[in-house]
């Protein structure tokens, strides 16, 4: 049974030979020995099919006759890009063999741990321009990796092959049933040979592979050599779990996304590959900081200017005949109103941040003695910093002279603290994470842009109606 595969393939072993329970809808393509449907997908599918099990021996692939120049399969599958790198590398594997099994075998054995192949998801960039290149000099990479490089080698080596996916064999659940997941989605070469058919190859470290099953044409190069214990002994080799087998649930569960790299070193440790879901929620955190940002820079610039220096007297200061003169440094009046305008700015943005009533039609000085009345009753120092605030817009407004020589942040701050200590805990919350002032403005000018935008296209419109052809050609006289 298919379970969460959607997709128009259904897995099964090669060379099938028989199907049951699917309908028409279903069809098998004998080269590529694939089930496909171009109607209907695999989840879901019940079905049992059977098929034959081919093996080759070692001495069978050895006799097969290498493929005529002509041959349409041999012109076909050993098209590669010229890189004489591979090339040098290809001249040196097959020196010296005479048939087309012991070149696939030496280009194959050339795959192994011994020669500093590892597996692993993350890979390294190289310089060369070259994947192919490149990933012969790092020689590490994932199963398409070692299948196409694997391909790549043969055909230069004038033997056809391709490139295959699908799964490897799977978990064993048993009583003769094994589970395929997308663990054991897998890729791996298959090698062309005369009189015979295509023969898989997997050139992937077994380690690296769920499910990972080798045979006697092209077995795992990898794999410690057995050792016969003397008459007598009953103690397994050193550094080999005796219950350690090819059919072990432990080593069939491993994760292939590990990179385990099998040698004297043990276990590669490969840098943490960080799932899309962490970085979709960095992005996310990142964009619920935005309001909260543009709340902070906008406290600490009116913070900066609410700041009111006051008016300074200097100490007696001889004059030109030696008598005292006191010298008074004003404050300039545009730029106290500017602080006392940025002050009652902050003040309302942090009433609408609290959830507490802003009139725009009341003076300030109405304002602050409603917040006094009613928000801020039971803080003696709100109290008087609301009225500080108020006092102080109303002066920046209406007056000649605009108030200095006071405090005004300090006010800003007893007010703030006042709202917060009244509000509950959600409102706080909401306050400092995402803050309704900010929310406010962003809401507005996204309608006014809005308006200005739908007013543009009917003035546009209109002007379009205006010059149209037609009118052009009504007043235009007859000939």
């Amino acid at each position: 049974m298919s379970k969460n595969l959607n997709m128009p393939l259904l897995p099964v072993y090669a060379e099938p030979v028989k199907t049951e329970d699917l309908g028409g809808n279903w069809l098998y393509d004998p080269n590529l020995q694939i089930v496909f449907s171009n109607r209907e997908n695999s989840r879901g599918k019940r079905y049992s099919f059977d098929y034959v099990r081919s093996t080759f021996s070692p001495a069978a692939l050895r006799a097969a006759p290498s493929l005529p120049a002509d041959d349409p399969v041999l012109r076909q599958q050993t098209v590669t890009p010229a890189v004489r790198a591979v090339d040098r590398l290809v001249d040196q594997l097959v020196k010296g063999r005479t048939n087309d099994y012991d070149k696939v075998r030496a280009i194959y054995d050339y795959f192994s741990v011994e020669n500093g192949f590892t597996y692993s998801l993350s890979t390294r960039g190289g310089t060369s321009g070259d994947d192919i290149t490149d990933f012969l000099a790092t020689k590490v990479g994932f199963c398409q990796q070692y299948a196409a490089a694997m391909a790549w080698l043969v055909r230069s080596a004038g033997i056809p092959a391709r490139v295959a996916f699908g799964f490897s064999n799977g978990s064993n659940s048993g009583g003769g049933t094994y589970v395929l997941t997308n663990r054991n989605l897998h890729a791996w070469t298959e090698v062309y040979f005369g009189g015979i058919g295509w023969v898989p190859f997997d050139a992937t470290p077994a380690a690296g592979v769920v499910g990972s099953v080798r045979s006697a044409w092209a077995p795992d190069t990898d794999a410690p050599e057995e050792v016969t214990p003397l008459p007598g002994s009953t103690a397994a080799p050193s550094g080999v779990d005796p219950s350690a087998g090819p059919e072990d649930p432990d080593r069939l569960d491993k994760d292939a996304d590990q990179g385990l790299a099998v040698g004297d070193n043990g276990p590669s440790r490969q840098n943490p590959v960080w799932p899309w879901w962490v970085a979709g929620a960095l992005a996310l955190l990142a964009l619920l900081a935005v309001p909260a940002l543009r709340r902070s820079a906008l406290r600490r610039r009116r913070r900066a200017r609410a700041a009111v220096p006051a008016a300074t007297t200097l100490a007696a200061v001889p004059g030109q005949r030696g008598e005292a003169r006191e010298i008074v440094v004003g404050v300039d009046a545009d730029r106290a109103r500017a602080d006392a305008h940025a002050a009652w700015d902050e003040l309302l943005d942090t009433l609408v941040d609290f959830h507490v009533r802003v009139d725009l039609t009341e003076t300030p000085r109405a304002t602050a003695e409603r917040l006094a009345r009613e928000a801020l009753v039971e803080d003696a120092g709100a109290v008087t910093g609301v009225r500080l605030l108020g006092r102080a817009e109303e002066r920046a407004r209406y007056a000649r002279d605009p108030l200095t020589g006071e405090e005004l942040y300090p006010a800003l701050r007893s007010v703030r603290g006042a709202l917060a200590a009244r509000a509950d805990r959600r409102t706080r919350l909401l306050a400092a994470l995402l803050p309704p002032s900010v929310l406010l403005r962003w809401r507005n000018a996204l309608t006014d842009r809005s308006t200005r935008l739908v007013t543009t296209t009917g003035q546009v419109r209109q002007r379009l109606l205006r010059w149209n052809p037609r009118r052009l050609l009504a007043g235009r006289p007859a000939r």
